[in-house]
């Protein structure tokens, strides 16, 4: 098939489905500027509005300004210099977008490290990049210790959680933030955080900066071995930033937004580091997902906006009081499906407490910086949840996807399961320090990514799973997460993985290992969960079916299949 063609006919396809109410191109407020310029911009029109509110501790745009102003000073100070990695060890908080904008600032290289590693996979992130120098927190602090002599980190920088919480929260804080470490400064090399932001200087010398320089090393999943760089640039980080508030979250000036997602994540990175300074919107950033600050959080800041994980809201939505709640300033909610799939029940059940529409996010990952389409006005008459699941809507303009097969490279037909390849101007550089790898995925501007989907005959996105999880059941093409969409039906269910198992007539059969609600377990049996999986689905697809204490998840919100694998044997 002629590619020309069929990306010809693929752009018809969207001019006839587009929604009526969103704009043909995105919005920048400012025009293509660094985000670095962004913050200043907003620190000059808006000086003293708030930028972000963490349990009550307003930072005003000429404040983030000022502060990263400052952190950049130190780094310049320190002898970093333009292209140097620094690696950010932190949960969400203030301290990190502070650090963020002043590594932009410098030309220096952000490096944003999972908090939740252990001493290995820190020690590989912080060799991988050749990190001089890492901030961290108080509590994480021993760990940096124990790997600092087998790393380039010659400069450690710590800080507390609660060095921005204020004496009287507006919110509720979460007992895990609240944790510290004493460290004896005058004993060590490290450098406290206050004594920077309290004491240094705002002045540092100028960087000759490009939209095109490296900016981040965003690391991926590592669930196809070990976990890759991507290098990203302050053009893919604005370019994604106009997606998103233009067709994602229709953001105005005085919108509220409430974020939780991981910082260290590229999703949280977007949402709580760089769409507050793009957009010039108030958001409330918490540390971590906490049902009752997010309850009280919208009631207090009257959230316009939020986000986050399906899981998380259906566990709003379960809770007895509920209905206490005033949900109804909010106008957009989008969420992820990951353990729990977004269905109609869902929907209907949150439209009903708020008068708001829940929708899937978007399709996306680390390589493309994750907002790669959209579903917003897709869901009248739950169109979106009647059809193939799990439904991810259309590009965003200037993204083009194609489906080819595995195999040969060529491209399909509409409504022909194959591989997702996606050419998008927020799209990876390269993966840091592999050549090969980058080669083997990157092919004329295209990014292969071994994700399994089919464009269907409206020119929608349907995301069918990774490759290597879908099964071949007697020939036939059996797709893991339409499995899991419809077990998350089930009002018994927490959640569930489904993996392959070998079998000798078969090929394979789909094994569901499922996490059932508490309060369920004694009244629901494997067997009785099987009988319902034979009404719900076609024969072919229906799973062999084990019960499991707890789902093994990652720092993502992911099962982890590599693990679900060592109970096959039990099966």
């Amino acid at each position: 098939m002629n590619e020309q063609t069929y990306l010809e006919h693929l752009v018809k396809l969207r001019e006839k489905n587009w929604p009526k109410n969103l704009p043909r191109e995105s919005h920048y407020p400012f025009g293509e500027l660094l985000i670095t310029d962004y913050l200043k911009k907003w620190a000059e029109t808006q000086p003293n509005k708030p930028c972000i509110i963490w349990y009550g501790e307003e930072i005003t745009f000429k404040q983030l300004d000022d502060l990263s102003d400052k952190f950049a000073a130190f780094l310049s100070e320190s002898g970093m210099r333009k292209g140097d990695r620094v690696a950010v060890f932190l949960p969400n908080c203030p301290q990190f977008l502070i650090a963020f904008y002043g590594i932009l600032k410098i030309g220096c290289i952000h490096v944003p490290v999972n908090p939740m590693f252990k001493k290995q996979e820190l020690l590989y992130e912080l060799n991988d990049t050749q990190a001089e120098l890492i901030v961290t927190t108080d509590y994480l602090y021993t760990l940096v210790q124990e790997v600092k002599e087998d790393t380039s980190v010659k400069i450690v920088v710590t800080t507390s959680l609660r060095d921005y919480i204020p004496e009287f929260p507006t919110i509720p804080v979460h007992q895990s933030l609240l944790v510290c470490e004493d460290i004896d400064y005058s004993t060590t090399d490290v450098i406290e955080w206050k004594s920077i932001v309290n004491r240094q200087s705002t002045s540092y010398p100028p960087v000759k900066l490009s939209l095109d320089d490296i900016a981040a090393l965003n690391y991926t999943g590592g669930t196809t071995g070990l976990p890759k760089g991507c290098e990203h640039t302050q053009r893919n980080m604005i370019y994604t930033c106009a997606t998103a508030s233009t067709f994602t979250s229709k953001f105005k000036m005085d919108d509220v937004v409430m974020a939780y997602f991981p910082s260290f994540w590229i999703a949280g990175q977007n949402v709580c580091v760089l769409l507050p300074v793009f957009t010039g919107a108030t958001h409330i950033i918490l540390g971590r997902w906490d049902a009752e600050a997010v309850l009280q959080g919208i009631a207090k800041y009257k959230v316009t906006h939020i986000g986050g994980v399906l899981d998380n809201f259906v566990e709003l939505m379960n809770r007895e009081d509920i209905t206490q709640y005033n949900l109804s300033t909010i106008k957009e909610i989008s969420v992820t499906s990951f353990v729990k799939k977004l269905n109609q029940e869902y929907r209907k059940k949150w439209r009903e407490l708020s008068g708001s529409t829940m929708r899937e996010m978007a399709y996306g990952m680390t390589e493309t910086h994750t907002f790669d389409t959209f579903t917003t006005h897709m869901q009248d008459d739950d169109m979106d949840l009647k059809s193939q699941p799990v439904f991810s809507g259309l590009p965003m303009p200037g993204t083009e996807l194609k489906i080819v097969s595995f195999e040969t490279g060529e491209i399909v037909p509409l409504d022909v399961e194959g591989e997702i390849v996606i050419k998008t101007p927020s799209l990876l550089k390269s993966y840091w320090n592999k050549p090969e790898e980058t080669k083997q995925s990157i092919k004329n501007g295209w990014l292969h990514t071994g994700d399994v989907g089919v464009i269907d005959q409206d020119g929608y996105l349907h995301f069918l799973g990774r490759r290597k999880e879908m099964l071949k059941v007697n020939g036939m093409s059996v797709s893991p997460p339409e499995i899991e969409s419809i077990i998350c039906r089930h009002p018994a269910v927490v959640g569930c993985g489904v993996i392959a198992k070998k079998h000798q007539e078969k090929g394979e059969v789909p094994v569901a290992f499922i996490q059932i609600e508490e309060e369920h377990q004694s009244t629901i049996s494997e067997e009785d969960f099987q009988k319902w999986c034979h009404d719900q689905m076609s024969v072919y697809k229906v799973p062999i079916v084990s019960f499991i204490d707890k789902l093994p998840m990652t720092a993502t919100g992911k099962v982890k299949k590599e693990e679900l694998k060592k109970y096959l044997l039990r099966v």
